[in-house]
């Protein structure tokens, strides 16, 4: 029987990365609940064991539940009742089968009913969900909503709120509103506290909300009258119990079907605040889009892999002139850039979660205690590695997906531009990934700044500095060279000191930092398991030299008066 978990080896490996140790020492607090809860894990390799048990579950389910699923929530979809979404038939039983196997409250502790699991093991999960179905990951990964009221409500809210969420009950974060995309300053949905009804009031519209008609929703509104930016915008809690939120429309997309998008109407909604007032979008946005952003790259990942495995299987089976297709040297070469930018991508995407998870931990560590000076020094270290790593990780996979979809439609050829094919739906799907939760354009501007303040050159050394495997020497040697054209790079555009310019080559910037970081992760990890990883490491270098080279040319040889070529004639006008 299939499963999407245990069918890749790829991902156990990522289980036992090095700092997995770390992460579990200070997730269990030193397995202080193996006396409190019989699910607890008592050692190390009892907690491995207990994730990877949880991730063969999550693989059943996703391949013998979700997938077939699949093709009928698509062509169905949610519909609209009454000012109430409905969703499509097949995603009720997604549900059911999720609640019956204990799958969410994922991250929440044992105390609250959930089961205390570190953020890379939720997004492998969300990979194998969406590997299955996205647009149903979309609706059970948006559990981790509850992770921003976990951090900034207090405990009577925890104790009311978190139990349901691990009992199965679904969540949304209503930000976006009609004149408020990309920038949430502009978020104008009222709130006002009422003292005749001892609560908030909200009022207006929500729009683009994924899965807007959950049971619990985090709401971002503005609490100070007469403000006009972030700093009169707090946090909200709407428990669709109390009423006053209809579903106006939901919208008609291009893909993840399955995952209603719909514009809300707020009349004198009841509503409580989350932390304090005019911190929700300086503070509890912000956490909120990062754990976001690291869900949809788990998500690309998933959808990454599943075109790889309907491209490959596509081209094992269709004889052309006499020969499978997947002898042709056009069909190996697109097929190995599939699987170099998956295993690299995946690479960056771990990476990403276990530097979230132990500056996560060590925040939620200090909340009950006064961290040591070494683990503040810790904290800080792996928050700014996550923040650095965050939008790369984004960025780049939801990418990779869009060109993985692609590239599977084309090994179809006339066969992948028929609905009857699922490639087809997985390029549908991915196109959304990079727009939603920040655009990568956006992921560019969270990452230019690491860029020219030297915070990724400075990790890039030490990773090019690690010891690699003997057969590995020569892709090593290769990646300093990128690293070279990298920094020369990076220098020539800080010495010019011309922003628009600097904002022009951006893009590409953040594409040769994320191809050399991917290569040396990529590199670290054929050489601990050449039999997974070598021939994505060959790859995806030369990939990554091919790209990391053409960028280096054009930012060399491109002068600030170029940039009268690319802009617009209207503007000129």
């Amino acid at each position: 029987m299939a499963n999407y978990y245990s069918d890749h080896p790829e991902l156990e490996f990522h289980l036992h990365h090095p700092l997995m140790k770390r992460i579990v020492e200070l997730r269990e607090r030193n397995f202080e609940d193996k006396d409190k809860f019989d699910d607890a894990p008592v050692d190390y390799d009892d907690a491995i064991e207990n994730y990877r048990r949880i991730l063969e579950i999550t693989g059943d389910i996703a391949a013998n539940v979700i997938e077939p699923n699949s093709e009928s929530v698509d062509l169905e979809g949610p519909h609209l009742e009454n000012g109430r979404m409905i969703y499509a038939s097949k995603t009720f039983e997604n549900l059911e089968a999720t609640r019956k196997a204990g799958l969410w409250g994922i991250s929440m502790p044992r105390r609250y009913g959930g089961l205390n699991l570190p953020n890379i093991t939720f997004s492998m999960a969300s990979e194998v969900i969406a590997a299955a179905d996205a647009g149903f990951q979309n609706i059970w990964s948006l559990q981790s909503c509850i992770d921003t009221l976990y951090e900034f409500g207090s405990e009577e809210q925890r104790q009311r709120f978190i139990p349901r969420i691990c009992e199965g009950e679904t969540m949304s974060m209503d930000l976006t509103e009609p004149d408020a995309g990309s920038d949430l300053q502009r978020v104008m949905l009222k709130a006002t506290y009422s003292e005749e009804e001892g609560c908030w009031l909200l009022n207006g519209v929500k729009r683009f909300i994924t899965n807007g008609d959950s049971d619990l929703h985090l709401v971002l509104a503005r609490s100070e009258e007469g403000t006009k930016d972030g700093r009169g915008l707090s946090m909200f809690i709407y428990d669709k119990r109390q009423g006053g939120v209809s579903v106006r429309h939901i919208e008609h997309k291009l893909g993840i079907h399955g995952s209603p998008t719909c514009e809300l109407t707020y009349k004198n909604a009841k509503a409580e605040l989350c932390g304090t007032t005019r911190m929700g979008l300086i503070k509890y946005v912000m956490a909120l889009m990062n754990g976001a952003r690291l869900g949809i790259a788990a998500q690309s990942v998933g959808v990454a892999q599943e075109a790889y495995n309907e491209g490959l299987a596509y081209a094992k089976e269709r004889v052309q002139f006499g020969q499978k297709i997947i002898e042709f040297p056009a069909v190996y070469d697109m097929l190995s850039r599939m699987k170099a930018k998956l295993d690299a991508g995946r690479s960056l995407l771990y990476q990403t979660a276990r530097y979230v998870d132990i500056y996560k931990c060590l925040e939620d560590i200090q909340r009950d205690r006064k961290l040591t000076p070494e683990e503040r020094a810790e904290m800080k270290k792996f928050t700014r590695l996550a923040d650095a790593f965050t939008p790369l990780a984004k960025g780049m996979n939801s990418e990779y997906a869009n060109q993985n979809a692609y590239d599977a439609i084309s090994i179809h050829g006339g066969s992948g531009f028929i609905m009857e094919y699922k490639s087809q739906r997985l390029y549908r799907d991915a196109r959304i990934f990079s727009i939603y939760e920040g655009t990568t354009q956006l992921q560019v501007v969270a990452a230019i700044r690491y860029i020219t303040n030297g915070t990724y050159l400075e990790i890039i050394r030490e990773m090019l500095a690690e010891e690699v495997g003997t057969d590995m020497k020569d892709l090593q040697a290769r990646i300093a060279k990128l690293v070279g054209m990298y920094e020369e790079t990076v220098d020539a555009i800080k010495a010019e000191n011309n922003q628009e310019k600097q904002d022009f080559v951006a893009r590409r910037l953040y594409e040769m930092t994320a191809d050399i970081i991917m290569s040396l992760l990529i590199l670290a990890d054929a050489s601990k398991a050449p039999e997974l990883f070598a021939k994505s490491a060959h790859v995806f270098i030369r990939h990554a030299e091919e790209e990391t080279t053409g960028h280096y040319n054009f930012i060399k040889d491109f002068r600030a008066e170029d940039l009268a070529y690319y802009r617009q004639i209207e503007m000129a006008e």
